[in-house]
């Protein structure tokens, strides 16, 4: 009779299509570690049905457009902060794509999100990333600026999309079909993956802004109006990538052809 860490070693090496020919090859081992291993896996392929049933519960929009061809998920981040360029992701992902876990990207940690956002560009059909600076956000404002960085992360895609998923939004001056959907980050799947991609772009941005001006503490808020970010602000006054348009209540801004700040 094998050991029972013999037959631990078994599962732990095994394919995931190999676990329910162990579980029937040792259910009548009634040693408690067998047992246990045997609950252990059954629940970890229980986890994974339920993923798997979520994911295809987020591919509603993929497959409703899928025979018109390539669709694609749009969306971005970083329209509330104070600082840093607003980012955007597009992306296209193949019908028989499986990517575990993905899913909006604020409903993910920062390790998730990194992790995936590496699988998404690795399994992506095409994914273009594009931005707009602090500079173009306070010429045109944050939601010009916003369709600017989708039309730019859209420009990058080759194939071309036949469909838009967007999250919310139609883009203008785009002659794609676009379908908008509110709450997209969290119902489509290519949009789910638009927004690791911005997310994670942008965050990373933020940290080598960071390193560059560690008074503001880009690392901890990236940019967003906390409290500790407010007070750096008024402590060390703009720097070069605040939004002069979204800082006005916190600081004194000298509006004149240089663009200083007082």
């Amino acid at each position: 009779m094998k050991s029972v860490k013999e037959i631990k070693n078994e599962f732990e090496s095994a394919s995931e299509s190999r676990l329910p020919g162990l579980f029937e090859e040792y259910r009548e081992d009634g040693r408690r570690g067998v047992v246990s291993l045997i609950e252990k896996y059954q629940k970890m392929l229980d986890r994974l049905a339920a993923e798997r049933e979520r994911l295809e519960k987020m591919r509603i929009y993929e497959h409703k457009y899928e025979d018109l061809g390539l669709v694609c998920g749009i969306d971005e981040a970083g329209r509330g902060p104070l600082a840093g360029p607003v980012v955007a992701g597009a992306v296209i992902l193949p019908p028989d794509c499986e990517i575990l876990y993905l899913n909006d990207s604020k409903k993910l940690s920062a390790a998730k999100r990194e992790e995936l956002f590496d699988e998404i560009k690795e399994k992506a059909v095409s994914y273009g990333i594009g931005m707009a600076p602090p500079e173009r956000i306070d010429e045109i404002n944050i939601l010009q600026a916003t369709y600017e960085a989708m039309q730019d992360a859209v420009s990058e895609l080759s194939p071309r999309p036949q469909v838009l998923l967007n999250d919310a939004v139609t883009i203008p001056q785009i002659s794609y079909r676009q379908v908008p959907i509110i709450g997209g980050d969290r119902k489509s799947l290519s949009i789910a993956a638009a927004s690791i991609l911005a997310k994670v772009t942008r965050d990373r941005l933020m940290l080598e802004y960071d390193k560059a001006m560690p008074e503001y503490g880009f690392a901890l808020h990236k940019g967003y109006g906390t409290a500790a970010h407010i007070e750096a602000l008024k402590k060390y006054g703009p720097s070069p990538i605040h939004r002069k348009t979204f800082i006005g209540h916190f600081v004194t801004i000298q509006d004149d052809s240089a663009g200083e700040y007082s």
